[in-house]
């Protein structure tokens, strides 16, 4: 199986170019899935987490409170890396399975924290979905409803531009498209990066399967 990571800054359109892969018959392996599906309802971690968070981490119809959490974690770095410790095994877990049932004959893997959390190990090479800092927390605001401090907080905890840069084998320069506001639609653009990529990732994968 020939793996390729997708990654990129919050807003930098990562769900948009991984949708694209998937029209080409791509298929995809989503770790914020994979993240909400290890603490679904009567799960363990959730258990775990309503033990060490308290009642006000579950809504009313006993699903996670997700903005809670993400309040806490934010405020409380122990309570970050307990989250994490917990966690974070656990969503390897459903990856790694996922990804042995991929029939495409390459699988797009993405994540907002490939690099931050080495679940690059999983992949052969490094897609990473550009835009300016700037047009990040424009799109995220926009999109989520978060205030500029709330999304700053969230870029803050990532690794920065210019690390994540180093790591990528692969950019797709999505700044054009970040302009859809201003009444310009440049999808085409997003859409052929993304077909000449896939390609590019069909010759990989077919060489790689030919590698004894």
């Amino acid at each position: 199986m020939y793996v390729v990571g997708l990654t990129g800054g919050i807003g930098s359109g990562k769900s948009i170019v991984s949708s694209l892969f998937k029209k080409l018959g791509t298929d995809i392996i989503d770790a914020d899935l994979a993240a909400r599906k290890v603490v679904e309802k009567g799960s363990s971690a959730l258990s775990q987490i309503t033990d060490y968070f308290g009642k006000d981490s579950l809504l009313e119809n006993g699903t996670l409170n997700r903005a809670y959490i993400r309040s806490q974690i934010f405020e409380h770095q122990e309570k970050r890396q307990w989250l994490e410790s917990l966690l974070h095994p656990l969503i390897r877990m459903w990856i790694e399975q996922s990804l042995s049932k991929a029939r495409s004959p390459y699988v797009i893997f993405e994540s907002p924290l490939l690099l931050e959390t080495n679940q690059h190990q999983l992949t052969d090479r490094i897609l990473v979905v550009d835009i300016p800092e700037n047009l990040q927390i424009l799109r995220a605001t926009q999109r989520d409803g978060n205030s500029t401090e709330q999304i700053q907080a969230i870029i803050d905890t990532q690794i920065s531009r210019k690390e994540r840069l180093k790591w990528a084998d692969d950019i797709i320069d999505n700044s054009e498209t970040a302009r859809i506001e201003n009444g310009y639609n440049h999808s085409c653009n997003l859409a052929t990066q993304v077909k000449e990529l896939h390609q590019s990732y069909l010759t990989l994968a077919a060489n790689k399967k030919l590698t004894p």
